[in-house]
């Protein structure tokens, strides 16, 4: 195998500097031993004005076959012949990649203690390849969408199978030679992970640490690339729950850099530990009293006039108090009571967190489809796992779907659903973020109906385990009095076109209120319903198992931390 890499200089900027970046001298031929061979690193030219550092592969087959066990292209040990005979020491490949991680590692993390400047330089490169393998389909045209997506200039050449018989067509090999002015360190991670993605077969078992190593070295090109979707795979060699977290971890590593955040700030939606039981507001692991109130005791008033309010005094509702359940027990109850009477069947629940609405909402008849939202690609996780979404015959598990996404972004995929529900989730915003997801909920999305629920602040004195001054849950950016609540709802349906009433959930204290407010918005005109479109596909690839937990929205926004449930 061979890999060379030339780039041309000035007297500024001579281009035998690409020594420095290497960490290889010009002057000297070195050798590297690999698990499967010997690396040789020479230049055949080192100069002012051009520069050539070459990388010659030698594979040795025993060792080759002694590491793999009949791993790798040959597949099977039944293919004795193919073990010993294949383009392993010839073409371009996983064993290339792993080569020039082992011999240009400094390099490839852009590290210079000689010249620290250098390494984040922009330099005219030209590598070339004279054999590199693609697996399946055109194989010019899959180097041109893999390559040129990242500011190379790609020219692809076939490999005739036989030159003297020009009518037996094409081999699956092509002579490329990649141009463009990059960091050398991108170059490198570019060949690392796109050589094993064309060869489209790994010479070593891929385990759940590959899926480090491709977001290592995809970070800052991967998350972005058209093809996404296809590397990812091919990468890890279709192993559908690798390929699975990766995408899912990738969403995720895009949402915090657009918040300039770390990703363990967002994904904090649950426990470390994932069989522990959900962290969750004081209220919600309290047994209330019920405490009696007539409607007239709990109507609230806006800045623009009374605001109707419906005391929950009788039905399941109350039949939940005399059973001592808890307050997220009959929160769940009066949002599926809001939605039911607007006979919604294709509902968003949006911060699904851990899945309890979406099990709740399943339970309905009436509710045809429901698509969970939450940006803790763990709290997904769970929520699959919970509701045994692998299980679920195949006619229910068209009905739900999980995906990963942030309520201050638009996305697309929100469109055109009967209700979305929010339930415990605006709490948890900065109140300078709020007005990003009333746009991209009620402006964008704009489904039938909206549910809002959350925290009652007067209510918080009842509690006797909270501390004056303190709010429900630590994650609580802001919790609201009936009248700021009343007022922002007011404002929203003013704003986007909807009406809105309030109702109390839990037991209604004649001074304080109730401990949690609900709102539910109509649109005053209906909205028509129209296909759901998404950024990207949200299903899970043909062979996956379990439900498909994929996905990331449009960034007009930033990204907020999901709600506890």
């Amino acid at each position: 195998m061979f890999v060379s890499i030339s780039t041309t200089g000035t007297a500024e900027n001579p281009a035998s500097d690409l020594g420095f970046l290497l960490h290889k001298h010009p002057d000297k031929v070195q050798r590297f031993a690999t698990a499967h061979g010997t690396a040789h690193v020479f230049y055949p030219e080192a100069g002012e004005q051009a520069c050539t550092a070459a990388l010659l592969l030698e594979i040795d087959p025993t060792a080759l076959l002694r590491q793999g066990r009949g791993k790798g292209r040959s597949g099977s040990p039944d293919l004795a012949l193919a073990q010993y005979v294949n383009d392993r020491p010839y073409a371009a490949s996983s064993l290339l990649a792993v080569a020039l991680r082992t011999v240009y590692r400094s390099a490839m993390k852009g590290e210079c203690a000689h010249r620290p400047e250098l390494p984040g330089r922009a330099l005219p490169l030209r590598i070339a390849l004279p054999a590199v393998p693609v697996a399946g389909g055109d194989g010019p045209g899959l180097v041109e969408r893999l390559f040129a997506p990242l500011g190379w200039q790609v020219d692809a050449r076939p490999v005739p199978l036989d030159e003297s018989f020009p009518e037996w067509g094409d081999s699956r090999y092509v002579r490329l030679e990649l141009t463009g002015t990059l960091r050398l360190a991108d170059a490198l991670q570019h060949l690392y992970v796109l050589l094993p993605v064309l060869d489209g077969s790994k010479h070593y078992w891929v385990a759940p640490d590959e899926v480090d190593k491709l977001l290592a070295a995809g970070q800052g090109w991967l998350a972005d690339h058209p093809e996404r979707a296809l590397i990812i795979r091919r990468y890890l060699s279709r192993r559908w729950s690798l390929t699975r977290l990766a995408t899912e971890r990738l969403a995720l590593a895009r949402l915090a850099e657009a918040d300039d955040r770390e990703a363990e700030e967002i994904d904090n939606a649950v426990p470390d530990v994932p069989d522990a039981p959900e962290t969750a507001d004081i209220a919600d692991v309290t047994t209330v009293t019920t405490v009696t109130a007539t409607a007239e005791e709990v109507n609230v008033t806006g800045p623009t006039g009374p605001i109707t309010a419906v005391a929950e005094t009788a039905g399941a509702a109350e039949d939940g108090r005399e059973r001592g359940e808890s307050l997220a027990a009959q929160r769940r109850t009066a949002i599926l009571a809001a939605l039911a009477r607007t006979g919604a069947a294709r509902v968003l629940d949006l911060g699904c967190g851990q899945g309890e609405l979406v099990g709740a909402l399943l339970k309905e008849p009436r509710v045809t489809e429901v698509l969970g939202v939450d940006v803790s690609s763990l709290a997904l996780t769970i929520a699959a796992r919970r509701l045994r979404l692998d299980r679920l015959p195949e006619r229910q598990a068209r009905r739900v779907k999980l995906v990963q996404g942030a309520l201050t972004y638009t996305d697309a995929r929100l469109k055109g659903y009967d209700a979305a529900v929010l339930c415990e989730v605006i709490e948890h915003l900065d109140l300078p973020r709020l007005p990003a997801l009333e746009y991209a909920v009620f402006g964008v999305a704009r489904p039938g109906a909206v549910v809002v629920t959350t925290p009652n602040a007067e209510y918080n004195v009842r509690w006797e385990t909270l501390p004056a001054g303190h709010k429900r849950h630590d994650d609580h950016r802001f919790e609201w009095s009936r009248a700021e609540f009343a007022a922002w709802t007011e404002q929203v349906a003013a704003d986007y076109g909807y009406t809105v009433e309030l109702e109390p959930v839990g037991p209604v204290d004649p001074e304080v209120g109730a401990p949690t407010q609900l709102a539910h918005f109509r649109l005053a005109e209906p909205a028509t319903t129209e296909p759901v479109a998404t950024t990207e596909p949200a299903t899970a690839e043909p062979d996956a198992a379990g439900p498909a937990v994929t996905g990331t929205p449009s960034h007009d926004h930033a990204p907020e931390g999901s709600a506890h449930r």
